[in-house]
């Protein structure tokens, strides 16, 4: 019996994918996670295995195609039968023919072609998506469409937000938005519907509320400007975050050179067309006078709040919120600040930073050594490395380090698996390899979990020392403060005192009450400070 292979979700916010390559030809035999295509993401460019053995029976996606997670691409014969090869000649001329953005396959929702009204009948179910595992619902922040507006397949409809992603839905089918089931402002259920495409004209669903909640992710008011940048967007390869920041910019997609794959749009490619200053497409109904300069295109800014003026949250700061007090409430927080010289590592560094760029290819800087010096105290007291499950303690085997990097549009935790059985070196190209592939988006869904420790630096921003909340279910969190030059009282071997500049850094462990004693943390934090105020390691 075939087998059916889907586009499959590479990360929570992820929602289509791009085949960029087949690396198997129907009729080719295949064993069970054989590599069987490429795809690209605007987060993740990565192979796919094969789910089962057997001979590879149709392709139904060329490569070059972009199309939706859980489309069916491909289907395996796992009998190994004949038929498997004996595909028809059509279906071999259509796998292999030149790409459009997307298409639409035999197990999805019948497309329309072009901007014709689609065939009587009951309608395409538009859902409520899911943006990651752990997601439950979703609320709509604005509608795109209105009833009797025209889609096309792939254009965006709404925009959600969930505690985790704002982003725009994308319409699964081409044809006539007949109905509006779920009103601007209300929060539903994964999977209810929420439009209909198609089939008999419908209504508009009643507002939530009087006053719709406001929230950060709502557009600018859409122009002939933002429209025609939304059309270009459809003749394009590009995702709906690129196509949203086109239109809140007035940006010409078709003026953008894509650097993905077949020429795909990314969002690095558009925010450096924004940053080289491009000119927007002028408004027909807002157009300046000839002789007035084109104003540069500005980046878009969350909207600054007035004072004395009070705005409810959206639904991912009320989410966050809520999490957040979540960790509180059930770790009983308790932090220890150990002040830290730093003195020796800051003179090793400034000796050794450029010799070790020439011999390792790497940049040395100081979150090697915290996270080296981190993982030797871990291994002594494993308590501090250790969650706690239902009545039980779980010592977890393996120390697997979330190093917190700040993107541009938010925060990550990418983490670094079995550091106990990394050295130096090892440490600090790990460290720079998913810092730089988290801000391009190249991470992959499993390098943004399984943490059970984890360094934040908020240092960098010239604080002292701050009181991080746990990342739950681990048991600690070290805070990074800043590093600074101070006079301290330092003590000779004859027990002579004199006053010295040293470098300066505090280092806070915010830790669960209930898994680790004053005494652990004080333990862990004084080992972590011996093994940085006397280093002996070889750092490679």
């Amino acid at each position: 019996m075939p087998t059916d292979v889907v586009m499959p979700q590479m990360g929570e916010s992820i929602t289509e994918g791009t085949i960029t390559k087949w690396l198997k030809k129907p009729g080719d035999a295949i064993q069970r996670d054989e590599p069987l295509f490429e795809i690209s993401t605007d987060k993740v460019d990565a192979e796919i295995p094969s789910p089962a053995a057997g001979t590879l029976k149709e392709i139904k996606i060329s490569e070059g195609t972009t199309v939706q997670i859980n489309t069916v691409v491909c289907s395996i014969d796992e009998a190994g039968s004949s038929s498997a090869s004996a595909a028809s000649p059509a279906k071999a001329e259509t796998a292999a023919a030149p790409a459009a953005n997307t298409v639409t396959t035999a197990d999805a929702a019948p497309a329309v072609q072009g901007n014709a009204p689609p065939a009587a009948g009951p309608g395409t179910e538009v859902l409520m998506p899911q943006m990651g595992e752990s997601i439950t619902e979703g609320t709509i922040t604005k509608w795109l469409k209105k009833v009797g507006d025209t889609v096309q397949r792939d254009e965006p409809i709404f925009e959600i937000s969930t505690d985790k992603v704002d982003a725009e839905i994308p319409s699964p089918v081409a044809g006539t938005l007949s109905e509006i089931k779920v009103p601007e402002g209300a929060t539903v259920t994964i999977n209810t519907v929420v439009a209909v495409i198609g089939g008999a004209a419908g209504k508009t669903a009643a507002p939530a509320s009087s006053t719709p909640a406001p929230t950060a992710t709502a557009p600018a008011p859409v122009t002939a400007a933002s429209s025609a940048s939304t059309a270009a967007g459809e003749r394009v390869r590009s995702s709906p975050l690129v196509r949203k920041i086109a239109k809140d910019n007035n940006v010409d997609l078709s003026q953008v050179p894509g650097t993905g794959a077949s020429g795909r749009i990314t969002k690095t490619d558009i925010v450096s067309h924004l940053e080289q200053g491009p000119k927007p497409v002028a408004a027909a109904s807002v157009a300046a006078p000839a002789s007035a300069p084109a104003p540069a295109a500005a980046k878009p800014a969350a909207p600054q709040p007035q004072p004395g003026e009070l705005v409810p949250m959206t639904k991912m700061r009320s989410i966050i919120a809520q999490r957040m007090v979540e960790s509180k409430r059930t770790s009983p927080h308790v932090h220890t600040v150990f002040k830290v010289d730093m003195t020796r590592i800051v003179k090793l560094r400034e000796k050794e930073k450029s010799k070790y760029e020439q011999r390792n290819g790497v940049k040395l800087t100081y979150m090697p050594f915290i996270t080296r010096a981190a993982i030797v105290a871990l291994r002594k007291h494993p308590v501090v490395n250790g969650s706690i499950e239902g009545e039980a303690i779980r010592y977890n085997k393996n120390i697997n380090i979330g190093i917190a990097v700040a993107l541009d549009w938010g925060l990550i935790v990418p983490v670094l698996k079995q550091t106990e059985e990394k050295n130096f070196l090892g440490i600090a190209r790990g460290i720079v390899d998913v810092a730089d592939r988290a801000r391009n988006k190249k991470l992959a869904p499993d390098e943004i979990s399984g943490g059970t420790f984890t360094l934040t630096n908020s240092g960098i921003f010239g604080e002292q020392f701050g009181t991080p909340i746990i990342n739950q279910p681990q048991s600690a969190i070290l805070g990074i403060g800043g590093l600074n030059k101070e006079a301290e009282v330092i003590t000779d071997k004859d027990g002579n005192d004199s006053i010295a500049i040293r470098s300066i850094q505090r280092f806070t462990l915010g830790f669960d009450h209930r898994i680790v004693d004053g005494a652990d943390a004080g333990k862990f934090m004084s080992d972590f400070k011996a093994y940085l105020e006397n280093w002996s390691e070889d750092i490679g």
